[in-house]
């Protein structure tokens, strides 16, 4: 063989070779998977789902304040619950597999799961909006341009990764990625609804709109009482019924959302019947008020679900744009004046457990000393620290502990022993400043009944010479001010998934911090914390994205932004007597949407409520 042919051969062979191992990384699959092989590829049906359920029935919960807009995408006004069972997703999650997410708009998707350049979603041929017309690839461009340039600031940041969405065809969209690390994006996208290019013609994408909004979801729009209630009605001709996701999913003929001004409000309307679920927050109602007459005669049941997500995060936020709450000595000084062990006592009948991190309940929070790779992360970070950040990402980081006696006194002593050696002072009692100002601090709420459970804390800081008033606003003027960030101190609930990942940058990053509406309400500017949440998104392995939510759990502890104050590992439901579950129950979720409608029981129940 001739050396130039040979050499010619080499080069020719050694490309298709190079060639077939970039390629080969891609894969067309029924399913989109972080991390392994989902377990429930080819199934018929789900197994937390009952097939042969009967269709039929209502379906009424509760939810607090008002609304007044049906579009929750732009951000604007207040959002309408309920608006998931209006619009498909391109595919949608396993209620029993942590980042599974299986065939839904979408029958399979193309993508590299390790290096993701870009994803193909392949739509499925019977896709159609609930007015007959179909849904194809254009409709998910039109949807995917629009989030990125006219929702709200927060979804924006979500999709940031995004670069642009292509129709390939009628039913084949490609979305092309900025970087090909961010594994978590296609699932992401997966997870976005779908609206229609056709019914947005000639409207407002950015107004307040409580005009239908064409979807392809099971439910269709009933009746909308404005402001207080909004009723759907399952689409019999819902093109995806049969699909195997489906199948024994959706089963009430009605869904309603009952919205109520005060809890103590909503809690007796439930006990009346005008609404038929209930997920209770209050322990003090869980453990002393279930039983008035209905519970008694068992028309009324009661469950404790113990899920296996994160407890999501309850906390008492300081906005960090203002001073004194710019300086971390002042918020670690402060944190000492919050006395839990006191208040489950008292208040909480021990129901609760002291939040230690921002992911408890899971394998992804942190504890005890940093491991070896977990410093082999924190080394290059612990310079630019502030000393008191630094020094708590190198313990082992715990909350303050009182001795639950009701006074907290070496808590308070503590407290006022690092804030003299800060710079404060006293004068007649009072907290100042280095510059003599006098401390004051507004803490926002909406809730009625939480001063009950806040004044505790309050008290304690007028201990410390602290000036603290409680602003009690509604709920629409208190959306506002959370949103655009006008508050000193006020309570949250954050939410965490067992796969963080992109929505770590709107709870934490730098970004986040000056765009309004989005939920980095702490106000946290950190580039150590903006390059951790960089390495929780671009994690290529499961190890290696518990290793990363370590890492960045110990610098949201260590940086004393929240007080986290309690939370639990279960969620606390009650209904009327008129509903029945599958025999297989979700780990993940409770699976309301799985649930149906028992007739007797409800005749029952209609009995019982006209005496």
């Amino acid at each position: 063989m001739p050396k130039t042919f040979a050499k010619t051969l080499c080069i020719a062979l050694s490309f298709s070779c190079l060639s077939s191992m970039t390629w080969s990384a891609l894969q067309t699959t029924p399913y989109i998977s972080l991390y392994g092989i989902p377990k429930y590829i080819g199934l018929k049906a789900m197994p937390y789902a009952n097939p042969q359920a009967p269709k039929g029935g209502y379906f009424s919960t509760s939810e607090s304040g008002t609304f007044d807009n049906l579009n929750t995408m732009n951000g604007k006004g207040t959002p309408t619950s309920g608006n998931k069972y209006l619009y498909d997703t391109l595919m949608t999650k396993s209620l029993d597999e942590p980042a599974v997410m299986y065939p839904l708009l979408a029958e399979k998707v193309t993508y590299d799961p390790k290096q993701p350049k870009f994803v193909i979603f392949h739509l499925n041929p019977k896709a159609k909006f609930s007015d007959g017309t179909s849904l194809t690839a254009e409709d998910v461009k039109f949807s995917f341009d629009t989030f990125k340039t006219k929702s709200n600031p927060g979804l924006q940041t979500y999709l940031s990764d995004l670069d642009q969405t292509v129709v390939l065809s009628k039913h084949q969209v490609k979305m092309i990625f900025k970087s090909n690390n961010n594994i978590e994006l296609p699932m992401i996208l997966a997870e976005m609804p779908i609206y229609s290019k056709k019914d947005w013609q000639n409207k407002d994408f950015t107004r307040i709109t409580m005009k239908p909004i064409l979807g392809s979801g099971p439910y269709v729009i009933d009746h909308i009482d404005s402001g207080r209630s909004i009723r759907y009605k399952r689409n019999p001709n819902y093109w995806g019924k049969d699909l195997a996701i489906n199948k024994g999913k959706y089963n009430f003929d009605t869904i309603k959302y009952v919205y109520y001004r005060s809890i103590d409000v909503a809690f007796e309307g439930f006990k009346s019947g005008q609404y038929t679920f209930r997920e209770e927050n209050t322990a003090r109602k869980w453990v002393n008020e279930y039983n008035f007459p209905a519970v008694k005669q068992g028309l009324i049941k009661q469950i404790e679900f113990k899920h296996q997500n994160p407890a999501p995060t309850q906390s008492f936020v300081f906005n960090t744009r203002r001073a004194p709450l710019n300086d971390i000595r002042f918020r670690q000084a402060v944190s000492y004046a919050y006395d839990f062990e006191w208040q489950n006592r008292a208040l909480f009948y021990g129901k609760y457990q002291r939040l230690q991190s921002y992911f408890s309940n899971s394998e992804l929070e942190a504890k005890g000393l940093p491991s070896a790779a977990e410093m082999a992360i924190l080394k290059p970070y612990l310079a630019k620290l502030d000393p008191i950040q630094r020094a708590g990402v190198l313990s082992n980081w715990k909350s303050p502990v009182s001795d639950g006696g009701g006074f907290n006194r070496a808590g308070l002593l503590k407290a006022r022993e690092l804030l003299i050696k800060a710079g404060y002072r006293y004068k007649n009692g009072q907290l100042i400043d280095q510059k003599g100002q006098p401390i004051k601090i507004e803490f926002l709420i909406h809730q009625d009944g939480l001063q009950r459970t806040l004044m505790p804390f309050i008290r304690n800081m007028k201990k410390l010479g602290i000036t603290v008033t409680i602003r009690h606003v509604d709920v629409p003027q208190y959306i506002e001010r959370k949103y655009s960030y006008d508050f000193d101190m006020t309570t949250d609930v954050m939410p965490q998934s067992l796969t963080p990942g992109n929505e770590q940058a709107q709870f934490w990053g730098s970004a986040a911090a000056d765009e309004v509406r989005n939920y980095n309400y702490a106000g946290i500017k950190n580039p150590v914390i903006d390059d951790a949440i960089q390495g929780v998104i671009r994690a290529p392995t499961r190890q290696e994205l518990v290793l990363r939510t370590h890492v960045l759990d110990r610098l949201l502890k260590s940086g004393y932004y929240q007080i986290l104050t309690y939370g639990k590992s279960e969620n606390w439901y009650a209904y009327w007597n008129m509903y029945k579950q599958p025999a297989v129950k979700p780990k993940l979720d409770i699976g309301i949407d799985y649930w149906w409608f028992d007739a007797t029981e409800a005749k029952k129940v209609a009995q019982y409520l006209r005496k």
